[in-house]
């Protein structure tokens, strides 16, 4: 059981949200990969209606990771409709995410805990940003892997940023208990 933390103790928190992110990875993981495949799917097919066809958009998604939403299929649904798929990529430690674009079948190195990122140099600035969630609660707060990189990111980007947190209904949770440096999204979208 994981005790709730004191509101107003920053270390708390963080000891909370640590154990938090450890229980719902698990829980998270131990999804059969049946019900990931199709939730993943369905996570597809609304985003898809979200995005629409958008000539010029450029949608940030990422590489899946520790049983997270498979959303590389929305890649072609993007391209489709004249739009453009990116990946993120942690560049530099501590810093903001940069992006790269990213095609099924491209060229791939591997970045940042092992993570596949596009093989180019080539940046480009996405107009929105799918972020995939450990935890998030109804303020649309997310719980991520606890680097900060996507909260940096969109700290930069600033009041118009739109991004969409991702995941599964079961991480839920009351409350991240957000901090100075956390970023709400503009949306969540579970299944």
């Amino acid at each position: 059981m994981i005790i709730k933390p004191d509101p107003s103790d920053p270390v708390d928190i963080k000891r909370w949200r640590r154990e938090m992110r450890a229980r719902l990875i698990e829980d998270r993981m131990a999804l059969p990969q049946d019900v990931r495949a199709k939730k993943s799917t369905a996570l597809v097919s609304i985003l898809s209606e979200i995005i629409g066809a958008r000539p010029g958009m450029i949608v940030s998604l990422y590489w899946p990771f520790r049983g997270e939403p498979d959303l590389r299929p929305l890649a072609a649904v993007i391209e489709r409709g004249g739009g453009r798929a990116a990946l993120p990529v942690v560049e530099t430690p501590k810093a903001p995410l940069i992006f790269r674009p990213w095609t099924q079948g491209a060229s791939m190195t591997r970045g940042i805990w092992n993570i596949p990122v596009p093989d180019t140099m080539e940046q480009v600035l996405p107009d929105l940003l799918i972020a995939p969630l450990v935890g998030y609660d109804p303020q649309n707060y997310r719980l991520g892997y606890g680097g900060g990189y996507f909260d940096r990111t969109l700290e930069k980007r600033g009041a118009g940023a739109v991004v969409i947190g991702v995941g599964y209904t079961s991480q839920a949770v009351e409350t991240i208990y957000p901090q100075p440096h956390d970023v709400a999204m503009s949306r969540i979208i579970t299944v």
